[in-house]
């Protein structure tokens, strides 16, 4: 199978690769480095030879239709997005031209070549809003409720256009909040990385809110599990599909799991909560289960037992001041 890869260098891209690879598919790589690492990828590209071809390249500018076609992909994932949440509140116009124009733009490519299959990595921890109870499902309407959001949803939105005037066949993978190796310890999503990154640097860590706010964390091998199964899923199947566990986590109930983990006991800060975040969300995972054949396999204290191992082995302790998360 030929495959085009966009966010290839992050990490739930780069995971995602990885697996294409062990498969035996071709890969064609795109990102632009602005989050992603060049050095995700380094293994991939000492072993796959002439089946992995990487671009640095942003997935708005005209030169990735020209990608695309010489690709000939029988799969376009796209995962490439701007996450950051708080950026999308400040500047939403910059969040709106990666995750609305960076879509189309992956659609346009899509529709001149003939690429019918299309798997697009939506937010399942935003989409749906403040949701009346847990865990949701596919079938609760979409009540985004920050810029971030709102752009995510819109490329849904265009992929439900796309598919009626063109005969696109896309699933919409609603992903949980996902974690696990190659997640940077200094970014805006990833809870786990950042908590388990300060901890083992003996650095405090801050929470926002009260930490009871519930989040579906769900780890990054058991997701890029669901982005295979779309891919090589029958044209028949499409539509919104959510990826969690179902589960909802507190917060402090994170940092305590990584702190008995690593033997501490030190408490965390708090800080004023975020504007735009929801309070909780978990996802009904069982259209998955009965369409796609995926459930998750990995639990949390398992996966977080994965992510320490991986940033002792990989990262430097954080030096920086405070950082909330």
């Amino acid at each position: 199978m030929r495959t085009v890869v966009t966010g290839a260098a992050g990490f739930i891209g780069s995971t995602l690769v990885d697996r294409l690879l062990a498969e035996g598919h071709h890969v064609v790589g795109v990102d632009n480095l602005s989050t992603g690492l060049a050095a995700n990828l380094d293994r991939a590209r000492r072993h796959a030879g002439a089946r992995l071809s990487l671009h640095r390249l942003d997935i708005r500018a005209p030169q990735f239709g020209d990608i695309v076609t010489e690709a000939k992909p029988d799969v376009v994932f796209h995962l490439a997005a701007h996450v950051d949440l708080r950026a999308s509140v400040t500047d939403p116009l910059h969040d709106a031209g990666c995750n609305v124009l960076g879509t189309i733009n992956v659609l346009e490519a899509c529709r001149r070549t003939g690429v019918e299959r299309i798997v697009y990595a939506a937010s399942g921890g935003s989409r749906y809003g403040a949701p009346s109870s847990l865990p949701v499902s596919e079938g609760v309407p979409a009540d985004p409720l920050s810029p971030y959001a709102a752009a995510k949803f819109a490329g849904e939105v265009y992929l439900g256009c796309y598919a009626e005037m063109y005969g696109i066949t896309p699933i919409r993978l609603a992903l949980a909040n996902v974690y696990g190796p190659r997640q940077s310890p200094y970014g805006e999503a990833g809870v786990i990385a950042v908590f388990a990154s300060r901890l083992l640097a003996g650095q405090p860590v801050a929470v926002y809110g009260d930490g009871t706010a519930t989040r579906d964390y769900v780890y990054v091998d058991d997701v890029v599990d669901a982005f295979a199964r779309a891919g090589r899923a029958p044209a028949a199947t499409r539509g919104l599909y959510n990826i969690g566990t179902g589960r909802q986590t507190a917060t402090r109930e994170v940092h305590r799991l990584i702190s008995t983990a690593l033997g501490q006991t030190a408490p965390p800060c708090y800080a004023p909560a975020r504007t735009g975040e929801v309070q909780a969300i978990a996802l009904d995972v069982s259209k998955a289960e009965r369409e796609l054949g995926w459930m998750p396999a990995v639990s949390l204290d398992a996966g977080i037992r994965r992510t320490i191992d991986w940033l002792r082995g990989v990262s430097k302790p954080a030096t920086t001041a405070l950082v909330e998360v």
